[in-house]
């Protein structure tokens, strides 16, 4: 009897669907040209290669459409190829990258670490405000305040929470949360996500440093 409602709570703390390794594999693989394009490619060319890499990501999403991982990367692929396009044209992208970081919190809050509610913030955070878009400043601290709160000492939630202090003038609280994520433990199969998101990183500090002389 204690083995069987050991097992039944083991299961009830269990995500409604997991990766399997081939899955994880496939995610990895998103992961890392995500970090190639955003990096690596040359800014003109990024929207095209977003583009293809968007491709990928929504075959994942639309064959494990169970799975929040795969909906948290959609969304950041579309958001990034949104990001790298530039202008009104790319509303409607963001739009869409909005609706899958919301569909991955109904399936899982807290997948990949709250990557979605880091997402979903910066969104907020950085798309402009009606009647344009749906930014909103107070949606977005909510929003990142949870993904900190799940995930504190990850870099890339320090990073976004810290780039929106500064966007608030709250500067020595944003300067305290970029030198945290500097610290930030590396991620395995993620070194050139954590290279590049620790230039954005210092580079944001150097401008949160100008503030505070």
């Amino acid at each position: 009897m204690r083995t069987t409602l050991f097992a039944l709570l083991c299961l009830i703390c269990m995500p409604l669907w997991a990766l399997d390794a081939p899955d994880q594999q496939r995610l990895l693989s998103i992961q890392q040209e995500w970090a190639r394009i955003q990096y690596q490619v040359p800014e003109s060319q990024r929207a095209e290669a977003f583009e293809k890499l968007a491709v990928q990501s929504d075959a994942f999403k639309q064959q494990r459409p169970a799975a929040a991982e795969a909906w948290i990367w959609s969304g950041i692929v579309t958001s990034s190829w949104a990001g790298a396009q530039g202008g009104l044209g790319a509303l409607g992208k963001v739009k869409l990258a909005k609706a899958d970081l919301e569909k991955a919190l109904t399936l899982d809050p807290n997948a990949l670490q709250g990557s979605a509610y880091a997402s979903l913030g910066t969104l907020y955070d950085r798309v402009p405000g009606w009647p344009i878009g749906f930014g909103d400043a107070d949606k977005a601290q909510a929003l990142l305040e949870q993904a900190v709160k799940i995930n504190p000492d990850g870099i890339d939630p320090l990073y976004f929470w810290g780039d929106h202090l500064f966007r608030q003038a709250h500067y020595a609280q944003a300067k305290a949360a970029l030198e945290k994520a500097l610290l930030a433990a590396a991620r395995p199969g993620r070194e050139s996500a954590d290279a590049g998101r620790k230039k954005d990183i210092q580079l944001l500090l150097a401008d949160v440093n100008k503030k505070l002389k």
